[in-house]
């Protein structure tokens, strides 16, 4: 199977480029093996995006924020590994 691609775009005037770095650091440290790329695009203004493989996983605009890391992290398993699990990621956050 073909490693996946992901690419984050951010709005570089609202100094959201730390913040997509970091967020491709948790990515490659969690899914070793599995990523052929990330690439951080600077995008237009107010925009943040995730994307795997031409499929939107997070548009800023439409779900109102950022998300939490182990949700992002969901996310991309949900899209490129399926089967994969996350640990600690995949617990219920709900409980006592």
């Amino acid at each position: 199977m073909a490693k996946a691609k992901v690419r984050i775009v951010f709005c570089e005037g609202c100094k959201w480029a730390l913040r997509s770095g970091w967020y491709a650091q948790e990515l490659f440290s969690t899914f070793h093996g599995k990523l052929a790329a990330i690439e951080l695009v600077v995008g237009d203004s107010g925009q943040f995006q995730v994307w795997a493989n031409d499929q939107c996983l997070w548009d800023r605009k439409e779900q109102g924020g950022f998300p939490e890391i182990a949700e992002l992290k969901r996310l991309l398993r949900d899209c490129i590994a399926p089967e994969a699990s996350l640990g600690h990621c995949d617990l219920d956050s709900g409980g006592d």
